[in-house]
């Protein structure tokens, strides 16, 4: 059982030998508490729940592997989360953070203003996003917009209006941050998503990013 951490690029995964896989995506800004450790000690590394949690991790990881079912899965999921949100705070850092990134997710695109918004320097806002979140808010901000750009290509392949409509300078700016965040043009991305029989803009789509990179999460995958 592996932690994903917030990734600065996507990481294709093509899994194999696996019959059963549960991935847990935590939203941003709540890891740090559930998880025990600062978002940023975990950007861009997998690393064993066991590493993180000790030995309820493994505890956890074989309660998983003798489950019968997916809902008997879940549940034992739920329950150790559940049991380690009770043993831990709700630190102001991750607060500031949460209330930062409705800010981005909705119309506000400057951490500048975001930052003056809620009251604090930008510098302030750097630091307590990086920690609860793992990444910077102006990457934070990106993702975000790559993701609005994902979602429209399921019914437009005009990706001038749809870097327009996305928030980018011109389409150029979305070339340059999808191959910089995905490694791909927006027309190879489109390609893979095809290829893999995904349909393209829907959350499977947006999941072959695995992951944007303010996404972390638990991965829970079962061997043949």
């Amino acid at each position: 059982m592996c932690v994903a951490g917030p990734r600065t690029q996507a990481l294709f995964k093509n899994a194999t030998g696996v019959t059963r896989a549960v991935i847990l995506q935590f939203k941003p800004g709540w890891s740090a508490q559930l998880l025990g450790v600062a978002a940023s000690a975990l950007t861009d590394q997998i690393v064993h729940l066991e590493d993180i949690w000790g030995r309820s991790g493994g505890d956890l990881c074989l309660e998983l592997l003798a489950a019968r079912s997916l809902p008997e899965m879940l549940d034992r999921v739920s329950h150790a989360i559940a049991l380690r949100a009770h043993q831990t705070f709700d630190p102001a850092s991750a607060r500031l953070a949460r209330r930062a990134i409705r800010l981005l997710e909705g119309d506000e695109v400057r951490v500048e203003s975001v930052a003056e918004r809620l009251g604090v320097t930008a510098r302030h806002l750097r630091r307590a996003f990086t920690e609860s979140v793992g990444i910077g808010p102006k990457d934070f901000a990106r993702a975000i917009r790559l993701q609005r750009a994902v979602g429209m290509a399921a019914t437009s392949k005009d990706w001038g209006r749809i870097a327009a409509d996305a928030g980018y300078y011109d389409q150029a700016h979305l070339i340059a941050d999808f191959r910089a965040l995905v490694g791909l043009t927006p027309g190879a991305f489109v390609k893979r998503a095809g290829d893999r029989g995904v349909r393209f803009g829907s959350c499977e789509a947006e999941a072959a990013l695995h992951d944007t990179p303010e996404r972390l999460g638990l991965d829970f995958q079962r061997p043949t």
